[in-house]
C-alpha cells in the first residue's frame, strides 16, 4: 500500500490534514533524494548554538519550500531559524528538526528528520499533549518513517516511487533490555545517572546507542522496548535537546505505542511550551526502564 492510499484511509474524512502530510512525507523524501555527506560546514549557526551543516541549512530551506503548497498551515518553525515562520493557513502548525544528528554526518551514520504537527494557530503556551500527529524519519541504509496520527504508529519505507506502507500498530514492552544512554559526562557530577549505569551494567542490559536520537529512538520503537535517556549536567542544567522540535514528537510517538516519556519533573507531553527552542532533559521508551530512571532520579 502507498503512503497516499494509507493517508486516505485514516484521513480521507480530513481533506486538509491529509494534504498537509502528504506534504510531509514528501519533504522528507525530497531530503533523503537531496542528502549529500561530502557537503561540509555552511559557516553558520542556528540559533541554539550549533555549527549547522551546508546539508541543515538545505533540509531546512526543502521543508519550507514544500510546506509553501499548503495553504492550511498557519506557521511552520524549525530547529535551525530564529523565529516561526507565519504562512497564508490557520489550522495547523508544523514544528521540526529538518536533520537530525548533524555530528553524524562525517562518520557516516545515520540521521534523521523529526517533525511534530499542531492543530491551530499557535505553537507557543500549547502542550504536546495537543500535537494531532508526529513523524521520524531515519536516513540510513534505507529511509524509513514512523507516524503517528494519534491512533497508534505505523511505518513506511521508501522505495524508488515512493514511501509504502510496511506495517502498523508497533508496540514496545518491557521484555527488551536495551540502553541508549545520551551525555555519559553527567555521571560525573550526577551520582544518581553513574548509579543508574552501574545498574544496567549489573543487569546486562544492551547497549545500543549511535548518538542521534532519530535512529536511537526508532531502534527502541522496531525493536520493540528499551530506554533513551539524555539528562542534565553542570554543563548543561535544562538538558540539551529541545522539547518543541525533539522531544515532544518523539515523547508522541513512543507514548502511542505504549511507552512513556518523561524529564525530571513529570510527563514530557504535559509540559506548556515556554518558548520555541527552550531545552529539556528527556528519558522515554518501555515503561518499565523509565520507571527505573525515575527510581534512580529520585533517589538523587
Amino acid at each position: 500500500m502507498k503512503y497516499s492510499d494509507y493517508l486516505k484511509e485514516k484521513l480521507g474524512h480530513d481533506q486538509e490534514r491529509m494534504h498537509l502530510f502528504m506534504l510531509l512525507f514528501e519533504c522528507v523524501k525530497k531530503i533523503s533524494d537531496h542528502l549529500d555527506i561530502t557537503k561540509g560546514h555552511a559557516d553558520t549557526v542556528n540559533t541554539s548554538g550549533d555549527q549547522q551543516l551546508a546539508m541543515d541549512v538545505q533540509a531546512d530551506k526543502i521543508m519550507q519550500k514544500t510546506l509553501s503548497a499548503c495553504d492550511c498551515i498557519a506557521r511552520i518553525a524549525s530547529e535551525e531559524q530564529d523565529e516561526a515562520v507565519v504562512m497564508n493557513g490557520k489550522d495547523y502548525c508544523v514544528v521540526y528538526d529538518p536533520l537530525d544528528g548533524s555530528s553524524l554526518v562525517d562518520v557516516n551514520m545515520s540521521i534523521g528528520t523529526i517533525i511534530g504537527v499542531f492543530p491551530g494557530d499557535e505553537i507557543v503556551g500549547r502542550k504536546g499533549s495537543e500535537m494531532c500527529g508526529a513523524m521520524v524519519a531515519v536516513y540510513g541504509p534505507r529511509t524509513t518513517v514512523l507516524l503517528t496520527l494519534g491512533d497508534g504508529v505505523s511505518e513506511f519505507i521508501l522505495k524508488d516511487d515512493g514511501f509504502v506502507f510496511k506495517k502498523e500498530d508497533i508496540k514496545i514492552d518491557d521484555s527488551s533490555k536495551y540502553i541508549a544512554p545520551g551525555n555519559l559526562q553527567a555521571a560525573a557530577s550526577r551520582e544518581w545517572y553513574r548509579d543508574l549505569i552501574n545498574y544496567w551494567l549489573d543487569n546486562r542490559h544492551k547497549l545500543r546507542y549511535s548518538g542521534g536520537m532519530c535512529p536511537d529512538v526508532n531502534h527502541i520503537l522496531i525493536k520493540g522496548g528499551g530506554v533513551f535517556t539524555y539528562p542534565s549536567s553542570d554543563e548543561i542544567p535544562e538538558g540539551k535537546l529541545r522539547l518543541v522540535y525533539e522531544c515532544n514528537p518523539m515523547a508522541m510517538l513512543i507514548e502511542q505505542a505504549g511507552g512513556k516519556a518523561v524529564d525530571d519533573t513529570g510527563r514530557i507531553l504535559d509540559k506548556e511550551i515556554q518558548s520555541l527552542h527552550e531545552k529539556s532533559t528527556v528519558y522515554l521508551g518501555s515503561c518499565q526502564e523509565v520507571d527505573k530512571v525515575l527510581e534512580f532520579l529520585g533517589n538523587s
